[in-house]
């Protein structure tokens, strides 16, 4: 099976190692010092217990035209990253290639193979020209949601934080040949790929503490712990996911975990600053539009108030371009 990583980062570089080790075709599309490093060195993936992996074999390319078409490619950019490369993923396709898509938040296709009033609606936070849906079937995709956290710690080098599990479903809940093939490579590369008929139902459940927990972080530099346990936040948090979860119910998703259960895991998960905050202070773009814009965009079309959520969505919006004008990052100095 030859697979493309489009986007070598911490999740794309910790797939590509462990399905190149397992003796997948990867090529790897990266830039900059990454991509000399993947080229120069390899990708080096260190597990949670120190073990390292490496990517033997993998090729690196920053041009797709270059990779040439691939079975299987793995959308592993963030969601404001994918329309700026949408046009250059056919040079990846064949008739018959499949795209996992890994981005947070509410995908641009979420309308897509759905059913009923909404069908095929385009989701704007995401896809704000059509840039996406223009360039990308719907009948390619697969969708996931990505569990694992892990950190690119070098120029090709991934360090795991913790988990291994991607969940995988078809856009229309049905179960293919193709599903269970890319489940069973991924399987035999060491992770847990359970497959789901209710694909929305999970990107709803990781949502759930994104859309809250994420630019509440960002905002007040906090850890999940502390953010769980700050009476005022944790309130903050709740009234946002009701919120969502109102929203979610009216689009016919169940949710299998109830809210103090989800908040209780943020909570054990203890001082772990948020990929949001990293990126406040790394002086990244944040991933604002898919995590918590979609949601009120969400809210609007299903008739329901978020004012929680749109209150949120504003500091952190005004946050995110103020710290893109002037190229800057923040940070708390201990």
């Amino acid at each position: 099976m030859k697979i493309a990583i489009v986007g070598a980062g911490a999740i794309g570089g910790y797939l590509g190692t462990r399905l190149a080790a397992a003796g997948a075709q990867v090529t790897f599309i990266a830039r900059g010092a990454n991509l000399e490093a993947i080229r120069s060195r390899g990708m080096k993936l260190i597990l949670e217990d120190g073990t390292e992996v490496q990517a033997a074999g993998a090729r690196a390319c920053e041009d797709m035209s270059e990779a040439g078409p691939q079975d299987v490619v793995l959308l592993t950019v963030k969601a404001h990253q994918v329309g700026a490369i949408a046009a250059q993923l056919q040079h990846l396709f064949h008739e018959q290639t499949t795209m996992v898509t890994m981005q947070n938040g509410i995908p641009w296709w979420y309308f897509q193979k759905h059913g009923g009033e909404f069908e095929g609606k385009p989701i704007l936070a995401a896809d704000p020209d059509g840039t996406i849906g223009r360039h990308i079937d719907p009948a390619r995709i697969v969708g996931c949601v990505v569990y694992p956290a892990a950190n690119l710690i070098a120029p090709g080098v991934v360090q795991v934080v913790e988990g291994n599990r991607f969940t995988l479903g078809e856009l229309d809940g049905s179960t293919t040949p193709r599903l269970q093939a890319i489940a069973a490579k991924l399987i035999e590369a060491g992770f847990k790929a359970p497959i789901t008929y209710e694909i929305r139902s999970e990107i709803w459940l990781k949502l759930w503490g994104n859309l809250s927990f994420n630019p509440i972080s960002a905002l007040t530099h906090a850890t999940l712990v502390d953010i769980c346990q700050f009476e005022l936040t944790r309130d903050l948090a709740a009234q946002m996911m009701s919120e969502a979860e109102t929203i979610a119910k009216k689009l016919g998703i169940t949710f299998r975990v109830s809210m103090e259960r989800r908040i209780a895991g943020a909570e054990k998960v203890g001082a772990h600053k948020t990929s949001m905050l990293q990126d406040v202070e790394q002086g990244r773009p944040i991933e604002i539009e898919a995590l918590v814009g979609a949601v009120v965009e969400l809210g609007s079309l299903t008739g329901t108030p978020t004012p929680h959520i749109s209150a949120v969505f504003a500091c952190a919006s005004l946050l995110a371009k103020t710290l893109n004008v002037r190229h800057g990052r923040l940070s708390v100095a201990s």
